[in-house]
C-alpha cells in the first residue's frame, strides 16, 4: 500500500532505540527521507545504516542533541530543512521520566521531568510551525502513552505530564487547523521496548518478583 510518503520530509525525535526507531524505519520504507535525532552518536549511526540497509533509502539523516536542550531542538529543526527541503512531518517522541510514587520525587524531579516530555513538544512545535505555515501545511505526530486515558501506576510523573501533552495537542489542533497543519496524540499501550523491560526488572525488584513474571501478569491483562 502506498501512503503517499515518498519523497516527503520526516523529522522524528528520539529515534535511534524503540518506537521512535520503529517509526523511523517505517517513514523510509515508504521512501520519505527522514531525520533522526538522540542523545547518542553510537546508537544513531548504527540505526541510520540498519534503516538504510533495511529499506535501500539512502535519504537517512541524522542529528545529536538534547531533548531538553531548546538550542538542540532548534538545531534539529534546522538541519531537517537543509538536509530535507523541508518538513512535512515531525514526530514528538521521547523516553519517560523515573518510576516511583508520588512522595519519591522532588521539585528538581518534576522540573526535570517536565522538560523531558512536555517542553521538549513544545519547543519542537514551536520550531516547525514557521516551516509547515510557509510550506502550505504539515503533519505533527505526538507519541504519548495510553496512560493519557488510564493512568499506570508507579508512573506519576508520567501520567502527569503526558495529560499535558494532550491538551496541548487538542488545543493546537484548533489554532493549526486553518493553516492547513494536522496534529495528533499516539497512545502506545504495552510494547516490549527497552524501556518497558527497565519498568519490569524495576517492579520486580520491588515485589520480589522475576520481571519475566512481571511481564507475564501485564499480558494476562490484556484482553
Amino acid at each position: 500500500m502506498d501512503l503517499g510518503l515518498k519523497g516527503k520530509g520526516v523529522l522524528v525525535l528520539a529515534s535511534s532505540t524503540g518506537l521512535g526507531k520503529a517509526g523511523a524505519m517505517e517513514f523510509a520504507k515508504e521512501g520519505a527521507k527522514v531525520m533522526l535525532f538522540s542523545s547518542s552518536s553510537d546508537k544513531l549511526i548504527d540505526t541510520v545504516e540498519e534503516i538504510k540497509r533495511t529499506t535501500n533509502n539512502n535519504s537517512v539523516f541524522y542529528s545529536v542533541g538534547d531533548m531538553t536542550k531548546r538550542e538542540d531542538i532548534e538545531s534539529v529543526v534546522e538541519k531537517s530543512v537543509s538536509e530535507l527541503g523541508r518538513i512535512d512531518v515531525l514526530v514528538n517522541n521521547t523516553g519517560g521520566p523515573p518510576a516511583g510514587p508520588f512522595t519519591a520525587f522532588s521539585d528538581a524531579d518534576w522540573q526535570q521531568a517536565y522538560e523531558l516530555v512536555l517542553l521538549s513538544f513544545i519547543r519542537s512545535i514551536r520550531a516547525v510551525i514557521p516551516h509547515m505555515k510557509a510550506q502550505g501545511g504539515g503533519r505533527i505526530i505526538n507519541s504519548t502513552s495510553s496512560s493519557v486515558k488510564s493512568v499506570i501506576d508507579n508512573l506519576i510523573l508520567s501520567n502527569t505530564l503526558r495529560a499535558g501533552v494532550l491538551g496541548l495537542t487538542k488545543t493546537l489542533s484548533q489554532e493549526l487547523g486553518p493553516d492547513n497543519i494536522l496534529i495528533n496524540v499516539l497512545g502506545p499501550g504495552r510494547i516490549e521496548t527497552n524501556r518497558t523491560k527497565q519498568l519490569d526488572e524495576n517492579k520486580g525488584k520491588k515485589l520480589g518478583m522475576l520481571s519475566e513474571e512481571i511481564k507475564n501478569q501485564s499480558i494476562m491483562s490484556i484482553p
